[in-house]
């Protein structure tokens, strides 16, 4: 069988001398571990970037203008996630493999989560205030750090609990608070809760597990298997009826951000999948809400339906700081990287 190219290269005279020079072969796995940590940091402020974008413009399209139906915006997304990523497997640009009726067990439950996930956010988002919503989300980070360690048995540090612990306190006493207390808006953000945290555990373990389905694959047959159950929903709520009726449909400010929304859909739902596949599933979950840092702070003056209290911005700010804490522990520069690089070398030699 001919050797790779990689292959190759890695018998090449100069690839045999460089791993037996122990400054050169440390070099090499230093370097490597720098472009790990990029695409770390990388797709972790991809994440961030695009579920800060799509709160702000969901809680417009929702509240702002008083859009009728978050499932009917949730179908919308799903359907240009499905669309997208058909055009580019077909240009050629992405691979996943073709429909076969395996493929629903495959990548099962998660198709269930997805849909959960997006109609419970989107209701939340409608029926709770910005600050309110961003504080009530750092619950999923509890249940996704207790998810690792049964699941994956992953066991956080304590720094790590720490962290979450100040979240945790804070969000509570934010959601004590609360002056404008809403039943179902809590109702709708715990389960959201609660389907983020098993959506980013199970991702991590159809990601990890080596099978055919890629990230892209797990993305088009997970919007395209909801998409029935969705429009169902839709049709029996009556929401078609309510959209029929809608009054900005021309509105020339309400169509680019009901677009832009559907778009973003699709862009968040992505970049959670590859911030999954480079970080841990506790890291995409508070990364998440780390960037709500600037939609917690923005959501006071956007959208008009945040009540102040001294004991919720108190609460508030404890949330961020905890936020802010865990982000330190995660991404800051460690010997650990370099310490492991030079036992490699030394034993190798």
């Amino acid at each position: 069988m001919a050797m790779t190219s990689h292959e190759k290269h890695s018998k090449s005279p100069d690839s045999v001398a460089c791993h037996k020079n122990p400054d050169c072969a440390k070099a090499i796995l230093v370097d490597t571990d720098h472009h790990i940590m990029v695409m770390k940091i990388g797709t972790a402020l991809f994440y961030a970037i695009a579920s800060f974008f799509i709160t702000v413009v969901n809680k417009s399209v929702l509240t702002s203008y008083k859009f009728p139906s978050f499932q009917f915006l949730a179908l919308s997304q799903m359907i240009t996630t499905v669309v997208v990523l058909f055009a580019a497997k077909k240009l050629g640009y992405i691979k996943f493999p073709n429909f076969h009726f395996r493929i629903f067990y495959q990548i099962f439950p998660l198709q269930f989560i997805y849909i959960g996930n997006t109609v419970f956010g989107l209701g939340s988002t409608k029926e709770l205030s910005l600050p309110m919503f961003t504080m009530l989300r750092r619950l999923s980070i509890f249940m996704t750090m207790v998810g690792e360690y049964v699941i994956l048995k992953v066991t956080p540090s304590f720094s790590v609990q720490l962290s979450v612990f100040l979240m945790i306190f804070g969000a509570a006493i934010a959601a004590l608070q609360d002056l404008g207390f809403n039943l179902r808006g809590y109702t709708f953000v715990l389960l959201n809760d609660l389907l983020t945290a098993s959506n980013n555990i199970v991702t991590k373990q159809k990601l990890d597990a080596r099978s055919e389905m890629n990230k892209y694959g797990l993305l088009y047959y997970c919007s395209l298997f909801m998409l029935p159950v969705l429009f169902v929903i839709v049709w029996q709520t009556g929401d078609l009826h309510k959209i029929s009726e809608y009054p900005d449909w021309l509105n020339p400010e309400f169509v680019p951000q009901y677009a832009l929304s559907c778009i973003m859909g699709f862009v968040l739902m992505y970049s959670i999948m590859i911030c999954t596949q480079f970080n841990s599933a506790l890291t995409t979950t508070i990364i998440g809400c780390l960037k709500n840092i600037l939609v917690t702070y923005l959501g006071m003056f956007i959208g008009g339906d945040y009540v102040y209290s001294l004991e919720n911005f108190i609460g508030i700010n404890i949330s961020v700081v905890g936020s802010l804490l865990y982000s330190w522990i995660t991404f800051r520069p460690t010997k650990k990287a370099a310490n492991s690089a030079a036992k490699t070398v030394t034993t190798s030699v």
